[in-house]
């Protein structure tokens, strides 16, 4: 009786390896391939209204679908720090500018060599690029 219930738990074994298995002929279907780097999307916060912006990474502008402001993409080798001379809020600004004003506060920072940052790509880790201007 034993050999028959071995027989019989052998056989459901069987069966069910059979039913976990593909059909036959069957064919797993590739993930599609991969888009090219040109379709990055990258994001930049909106500097009117705060909004989230995605834009295709390496376009110079990015429109706000929020409150329509154009806002001109700075590379991180682009881009220089400073703190807010009035609320202390960290600011970006294009590397040349004489000047930030605070989207917090309003407050107007003169930007100096007291109170610049290394740019955004160094503090990364990253390399500037050969051709950037700072």
């Amino acid at each position: 009786m034993a050999n028959r219930e071995e027989g019989e738990q052998q056989q459901q074994q069987q069966v069910e390896e059979e039913e976990e298995g593909p059909p036959p002929g069957w064919q797993s279907i590739p993930p599609p391939p991969q888009p090219p780097p040109s379709s990055e999307m990258a994001q930049m916060v909106c500097g009117s209204c705060r909004q989230l912006l995605s834009y295709p990474r390496g376009a110079r502008q990015a429109k706000c679908s929020c409150c329509e402001t154009v806002n001109f993409v700075l590379e991180a080798h682009q881009v220089g720090l400073v703190k807010c001379g009035s609320c202390a809020v960290l600011l970006m600004y294009p590397f040349g500018a004489s000047s930030v004003r605070c989207s917090s506060c309003q407050f107007v920072t003169e930007i100096g060599a007291h109170n610049r940052r290394p740019p955004w790509s160094v503090q990364q880790g990253q390399p500037t690029p050969p051709n950037a201007v700072h």
